[in-house]
Protein backbone atom coordinates (compact mmCIF):
# COMPACT_ATOMS: atom_id res chain seq x y z
CA UNK A 1 0.00 0.00 0.00
CA UNK A 2 1.31 3.51 -0.73
CA UNK A 3 2.59 5.46 2.25
CA UNK A 4 0.02 7.63 4.01
CA UNK A 5 0.98 11.03 5.40
CA UNK A 6 1.39 11.40 9.15
CA UNK A 7 -0.77 14.51 9.09
CA UNK A 8 -3.62 12.51 7.56
CA UNK A 9 -3.40 9.75 10.17
CA UNK A 10 -3.24 12.20 13.06
CA UNK A 11 -6.11 14.32 11.71
CA UNK A 12 -8.30 11.24 11.25
CA UNK A 13 -7.59 10.00 14.77
CA UNK A 14 -8.28 13.41 16.28
CA UNK A 15 -11.56 13.79 14.41
CA UNK A 16 -12.69 10.34 15.60
CA UNK A 17 -11.62 10.92 19.20
CA UNK A 18 -9.04 8.14 18.93
CA UNK A 19 -5.27 7.99 19.24
CA UNK A 20 -2.71 6.96 16.63
CA UNK A 21 0.51 5.25 17.67
CA UNK A 22 4.01 6.03 16.42
CA UNK A 23 6.61 3.31 16.90
CA UNK A 24 10.37 3.80 16.87
CA UNK A 25 12.30 1.90 14.20
CA UNK A 26 15.94 0.99 14.85
CA UNK A 27 16.45 -2.15 12.74
CA UNK A 28 14.68 -3.77 9.82
CA UNK A 29 13.05 -6.14 12.31
CA UNK A 30 11.48 -3.17 14.10
CA UNK A 31 9.90 -1.95 10.87
CA UNK A 32 8.65 -5.43 9.98
CA UNK A 33 7.19 -5.85 13.47
CA UNK A 34 5.32 -2.54 13.32
CA UNK A 35 3.82 -3.42 9.95
CA UNK A 36 2.85 -6.91 11.13
CA UNK A 37 1.36 -5.62 14.37
CA UNK A 38 -0.65 -2.97 12.52
CA UNK A 39 -1.99 -5.57 10.10
CA UNK A 40 -3.08 -7.80 12.96
CA UNK A 41 -4.74 -4.94 14.79
CA UNK A 42 -6.28 -3.64 11.55
CA UNK A 43 -5.13 -0.17 12.54
CA UNK A 44 -2.92 2.52 11.04
CA UNK A 45 0.46 3.33 12.55
CA UNK A 46 3.41 5.67 12.19
CA UNK A 47 6.93 4.31 11.71
CA UNK A 48 9.39 6.80 13.14
CA UNK A 49 13.16 6.91 12.87
CA UNK A 50 14.92 9.07 15.45
CA UNK A 51 18.10 11.06 15.11
CA UNK A 52 19.68 8.62 17.57
CA UNK A 53 18.72 5.71 15.31
CA UNK A 54 20.32 7.50 12.37
CA UNK A 55 23.50 7.92 14.44
CA UNK A 56 23.40 4.16 15.14
CA UNK A 57 23.43 3.61 11.38
CA UNK A 58 26.59 5.66 11.00
CA UNK A 59 24.81 8.97 10.56
CA UNK A 60 23.38 7.83 7.24
CA UNK A 61 19.61 8.11 6.90
CA UNK A 62 19.12 6.74 3.39
CA UNK A 63 19.47 2.99 4.02
CA UNK A 64 17.24 2.67 7.10
CA UNK A 65 14.72 5.08 5.54
CA UNK A 66 14.59 3.06 2.30
CA UNK A 67 14.22 -0.23 4.16
CA UNK A 68 11.48 1.12 6.42
CA UNK A 69 9.65 2.68 3.48
CA UNK A 70 9.85 -0.60 1.53
CA UNK A 71 8.38 -2.54 4.45
CA UNK A 72 5.57 0.00 4.81
CA UNK A 73 4.72 -0.05 1.11
CA UNK A 74 4.56 -3.84 1.10
CA UNK A 75 2.13 -3.88 4.03
CA UNK A 76 -1.65 -3.94 3.83
CA UNK A 77 -1.80 -1.53 6.79
CA UNK A 78 -1.99 2.25 6.43
CA UNK A 79 1.45 3.41 7.52
CA UNK A 80 3.37 6.69 7.47
CA UNK A 81 7.06 7.57 7.79
CA UNK A 82 8.16 10.10 10.43
CA UNK A 83 11.59 11.46 11.37
CA UNK A 84 11.76 11.88 15.15
CA UNK A 85 13.62 14.08 17.66
CA UNK A 86 15.65 15.88 15.01
CA UNK A 87 18.05 18.50 16.35
CA UNK A 88 20.44 18.55 13.38
CA UNK A 89 19.18 20.95 10.71
CA UNK A 90 20.98 18.96 8.01
CA UNK A 91 19.07 15.84 9.03
CA UNK A 92 15.84 17.84 8.92
CA UNK A 93 16.61 18.80 5.35
CA UNK A 94 17.27 15.18 4.45
CA UNK A 95 13.66 14.28 5.31
CA UNK A 96 12.17 15.47 2.03
CA UNK A 97 14.32 13.55 -0.46
CA UNK A 98 13.98 10.39 1.65
CA UNK A 99 10.18 10.47 1.51
CA UNK A 100 9.25 11.46 5.06
CA UNK A 101 5.88 13.19 5.36
CA UNK A 102 6.62 14.53 8.85
CA UNK A 103 9.41 15.52 11.22
CA UNK A 104 9.54 16.13 14.95
CA UNK A 105 11.99 19.07 15.20
CA UNK A 106 13.39 19.09 18.72
CA UNK A 107 14.63 22.47 19.94
CA UNK A 108 13.56 21.77 23.54
CA UNK A 109 17.11 22.12 24.87
CA UNK A 110 17.19 25.76 23.77
CA UNK A 111 15.84 28.75 25.63
CA UNK A 112 12.22 29.59 24.89
CA UNK A 113 13.11 32.41 22.48
CA UNK A 114 15.71 30.34 20.64
CA UNK A 115 13.33 27.39 20.52
CA UNK A 116 10.64 29.55 18.92
CA UNK A 117 13.02 30.95 16.30
CA UNK A 118 14.57 27.60 15.36
CA UNK A 119 11.21 25.83 15.25
CA UNK A 120 9.54 28.57 13.20
CA UNK A 121 12.38 28.28 10.68
CA UNK A 122 11.90 24.49 10.56
CA UNK A 123 8.15 24.92 10.07
CA UNK A 124 8.64 27.36 7.19
CA UNK A 125 11.08 24.98 5.53
CA UNK A 126 8.80 22.00 6.07
CA UNK A 127 5.58 23.63 4.92
CA UNK A 128 7.23 24.78 1.70
CA UNK A 129 7.77 21.07 0.97
CA UNK A 130 4.50 19.71 2.32
CA UNK A 131 6.12 18.29 5.46
CA UNK A 132 4.12 18.22 8.71
CA UNK A 133 6.16 19.48 11.69
CA UNK A 134 5.87 18.41 15.34
CA UNK A 135 7.74 20.21 18.12
CA UNK A 136 8.18 19.88 21.89
CA UNK A 137 7.54 22.32 24.71
CA UNK A 138 8.32 21.39 28.29
CA UNK A 139 10.81 18.78 29.45
CA UNK A 140 10.10 15.13 28.72
CA UNK A 141 13.07 13.50 30.45
CA UNK A 142 14.85 10.22 29.84
CA UNK A 143 16.46 11.07 26.50
CA UNK A 144 19.78 9.38 25.81
CA UNK A 145 22.74 11.45 26.96
CA UNK A 146 20.71 13.62 29.32
CA UNK A 147 20.80 13.70 33.11
CA UNK A 148 17.85 12.02 34.85
CA UNK A 149 14.81 14.30 35.15
CA UNK A 150 11.88 13.96 37.54
CA UNK A 151 8.72 14.18 35.42
CA UNK A 152 6.95 15.68 38.45
CA UNK A 153 9.56 18.33 39.29
CA UNK A 154 8.47 22.00 39.33
CA UNK A 155 8.88 23.74 35.97
CA UNK A 156 9.07 20.51 33.97
CA UNK A 157 5.50 20.29 32.74
CA UNK A 158 4.15 22.26 29.81
CA UNK A 159 2.27 25.44 30.67
CA UNK A 160 -0.98 25.87 28.67
CA UNK A 161 -0.63 29.63 28.19
CA UNK A 162 2.97 29.27 27.03
CA UNK A 163 1.92 26.39 24.76
CA UNK A 164 -0.74 28.55 23.10
CA UNK A 165 1.77 31.32 22.48
CA UNK A 166 4.37 28.86 21.21
CA UNK A 167 2.02 27.28 18.69
CA UNK A 168 0.92 30.71 17.46
CA UNK A 169 4.51 31.91 17.09
CA UNK A 170 5.92 28.80 15.41
CA UNK A 171 3.02 27.50 13.33
CA UNK A 172 3.72 23.87 14.28
CA UNK A 173 1.28 21.15 13.22
CA UNK A 174 1.46 19.18 16.49
CA UNK A 175 2.89 19.70 19.96
CA UNK A 176 4.64 17.18 22.21
CA UNK A 177 3.98 18.12 25.83
CA UNK A 178 5.35 17.18 29.23
CA UNK A 179 2.51 15.81 31.35
CA UNK A 180 4.18 13.18 33.54
CA UNK A 181 5.71 10.62 31.17
CA UNK A 182 9.42 10.06 30.53
CA UNK A 183 11.46 8.51 27.73
CA UNK A 184 13.17 5.14 28.14
CA UNK A 185 10.99 3.81 30.95
CA UNK A 186 11.11 0.00 31.17
CA UNK A 187 8.29 -0.25 33.72
CA UNK A 188 4.79 1.08 33.07
CA UNK A 189 4.41 3.18 36.21
CA UNK A 190 4.03 6.75 34.91
CA UNK A 191 1.10 8.77 36.27
CA UNK A 192 -0.12 11.44 33.87
CA UNK A 193 -1.62 14.81 34.73
CA UNK A 194 -4.96 14.43 32.94
CA UNK A 195 -6.27 17.82 34.04
CA UNK A 196 -3.22 19.40 32.44
CA UNK A 197 -3.76 17.40 29.24
CA UNK A 198 -7.32 18.73 29.10
CA UNK A 199 -6.13 22.30 29.67
CA UNK A 200 -3.49 21.97 26.97
CA UNK A 201 -5.97 20.48 24.50
CA UNK A 202 -8.28 23.43 25.14
CA UNK A 203 -5.45 25.96 24.84
CA UNK A 204 -3.87 24.93 21.55
CA UNK A 205 -5.49 24.31 18.15
CA UNK A 206 -3.12 21.48 17.14
CA UNK A 207 -2.97 17.79 18.15
CA UNK A 208 -1.06 16.86 21.29
CA UNK A 209 1.68 14.22 21.33
CA UNK A 210 2.62 11.96 24.25
CA UNK A 211 6.28 11.00 24.28
CA UNK A 212 7.50 8.22 26.56
CA UNK A 213 4.32 6.17 26.29
CA UNK A 214 6.17 2.90 26.92
CA UNK A 215 6.13 3.74 30.63
CA UNK A 216 2.44 4.64 30.76
CA UNK A 217 -0.13 2.01 31.92
CA UNK A 218 -3.01 1.06 29.61
CA UNK A 219 -5.69 2.88 31.59
CA UNK A 220 -3.58 6.02 31.71
CA UNK A 221 -3.14 5.96 27.93
CA UNK A 222 -6.88 5.51 27.39
CA UNK A 223 -7.65 8.38 29.74
CA UNK A 224 -5.00 10.57 28.11
CA UNK A 225 -6.73 10.12 24.74
CA UNK A 226 -10.07 10.97 26.32
CA UNK A 227 -8.44 14.09 27.79
CA UNK A 228 -7.14 15.20 24.40
CA UNK A 229 -3.91 13.37 23.53
CA UNK A 230 -3.70 12.13 19.93
CA UNK A 231 -0.27 10.88 18.80
CA UNK A 232 1.14 8.25 21.16
CA UNK A 233 4.88 7.54 20.82
CA UNK A 234 6.21 4.09 21.73
CA UNK A 235 9.85 3.01 21.58
CA UNK A 236 11.30 1.35 24.66
CA UNK A 237 8.46 -1.18 24.91
CA UNK A 238 9.52 -2.62 21.55
CA UNK A 239 13.15 -2.82 22.64
CA UNK A 240 12.14 -4.53 25.89
CA UNK A 241 10.19 -7.18 23.97
CA UNK A 242 12.99 -7.59 21.42
CA UNK A 243 15.80 -7.91 23.97
CA UNK A 244 13.82 -10.25 26.19
CA UNK A 245 13.42 -12.77 23.40
CA UNK A 246 17.02 -12.50 22.27
CA UNK A 247 18.26 -12.97 25.82
CA UNK A 248 15.97 -15.95 26.42
CA UNK A 249 17.13 -17.69 23.25
CA UNK A 250 20.83 -17.13 23.89
CA UNK A 251 20.50 -18.23 27.51
CA UNK A 252 18.91 -21.48 26.31
CA UNK A 253 21.27 -21.99 23.34
CA UNK A 254 24.74 -21.04 24.47
CA UNK A 255 26.37 -22.33 21.29
CA UNK A 256 23.80 -20.84 18.90
CA UNK A 257 25.21 -18.53 16.23
CA UNK A 258 22.42 -18.11 13.67
CA UNK A 259 20.84 -14.68 14.28
CA UNK A 260 17.65 -15.73 12.52
CA UNK A 261 16.93 -18.10 15.40
CA UNK A 262 16.62 -15.25 17.89
CA UNK A 263 15.63 -12.38 15.61
CA UNK A 264 12.48 -14.21 14.48
CA UNK A 265 11.00 -14.53 18.01
CA UNK A 266 12.23 -11.04 18.83
CA UNK A 267 10.39 -9.64 15.82
CA UNK A 268 7.27 -11.60 16.75
CA UNK A 269 7.40 -10.26 20.32
CA UNK A 270 7.61 -6.70 19.02
CA UNK A 271 4.68 -7.31 16.67
CA UNK A 272 2.62 -8.47 19.64
CA UNK A 273 3.58 -5.34 21.56
CA UNK A 274 2.60 -3.15 18.60
CA UNK A 275 -0.79 -4.85 18.26
CA UNK A 276 -1.37 -4.48 21.99
CA UNK A 277 -0.76 -0.73 21.97
CA UNK A 278 -2.85 -0.24 18.85
CA UNK A 279 -5.74 -2.04 20.51
CA UNK A 280 -5.76 0.60 23.25
CA UNK A 281 -6.29 3.48 20.86
CA UNK A 282 -9.46 2.51 19.03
Amino acid sequence: MPLVSTGELVSEARAAGHGVAAFNVITLEHAEAVALGAERAEAPAILQISENAVKFHGGRLAAIAAATSAVARASSARLSLHLDHVMDVELLRAAHPEGFSSVMFDASKLSYGENVKATADAVRWGHERGIWIEAELGKVGGKEGEAPLDAHAPGVRTDPAEAAAYVAETGVDALAVAVGSSHAMTERTAALDHALIGSLAAAVPVPLVLHGSSGVPDDEIRQAITSGMVKINVGTALNTAFTGEVRAYLDAHETGVDPRKYLAPAREAMAGTVAGFLGLLK
